[in-house]
């Protein structure tokens, strides 16, 4: 399954998830640029040398992705830099929870913004460098797809996703380009390991698996949907959740 000479954007991956994949994919052979906000730099490039010690090549450019002008200038960068993009994830994500009740606009309006209008402002301003048998694949949520509660703002969000993977697949398959999504479900990350251990009992119970998933888990998902191994799967959801959806 390589990805030789394959050059991959991973929004929101100086870190977390988002690193995981970026690692994952560079083992592949995938050249990786490495996007997250200038106040990430320092960890961002500590990945980027992981990743070039990999043997492959590994650029940071940050830009800020629910501002479309910042993401212009991205894609200009990749442009002068890679020449094409033949993978781009969607990561970059944050969460701010609360009832809908007590939720304020500063709640609110930051995560639709950085979760689902970045889908718009990364997508629309690379698109056109995204060659025939190119890649596009959405980091969802099962709170997308079973909501969640306290997540009203997120849940929100990633049900965009989705939509926004069903519907450009439908527009981009004529140049053979798949766009799919994956929805992770209770992944181990530095959040997960501050829930208290009587909550993660009763999670566990709630997961068919009896365990939480790794990173590794959703980053080797996201790896098969970028591989030609997944050249005919087009506008679906892969749900990496233990089976505790459906």
């Amino acid at each position: 399954m390589s990805l030789k000479n394959k050059n991959a954007l991973i929004t929101g991956s100086a870190r977390g998830l988002g690193k995981e994949m970026a690692v994952v994919l560079a083992k592949q052979g995938c050249n990786v640029i490495i996007n997250d906000i200038e106040p990430m730099k320092e960890e961002a490039l500590k990945t980027v040398s992981e990743i070039t010690a990999l043997g492959v090549k590994a650029e940071f450019i940050a830009a800020d992705v629910s501002n479309f002008e910042s993401c212009k200038k991205m894609a200009e960068e990749i442009k002068a830099k890679f020449g094409k993009l033949d993978i781009l994830v969607n990561n970059a994500g944050i969460t701010k929870d609360r009832t809908l009740k007590k939720m304020t606009p500063e709640e609110w309006n930051p995560v639709i913004n950085i979760n689902l209008n970045s889908l718009y402002n990364v997508t629309h301003n690379v698109l056109e460098l995204i060659p025939e048998g190119g890649r596009v694949i959405n980091i969802s949520s099962i709170a997308g797809i079973s909501g969640n509660f306290g997540q009203t703002n997120y849940a929100s969000t990633k049900a965009g996703v989705i939509g926004f993977t069903k519907s450009l697949a439908k527009e981009v398959g004529k140049m053979k380009i798949t766009v799919n999504a994956v929805a992770p479900g209770f992944i181990k990350s530095a959040m997960t390991d501050k829930v208290p251990m009587e909550m993660l009992a009763q999670i566990l119970q709630l997961i068919p698996l009896r365990e939480i998933g790794q990173p590794t888990d959703v980053a080797n998902a996201v790896k098969f949907l970028a591989s030609e191994d997944a050249k005919y799967i087009s506008g679906t959801v892969i749900k990496v959740d233990g089976g505790i959806s459906f």
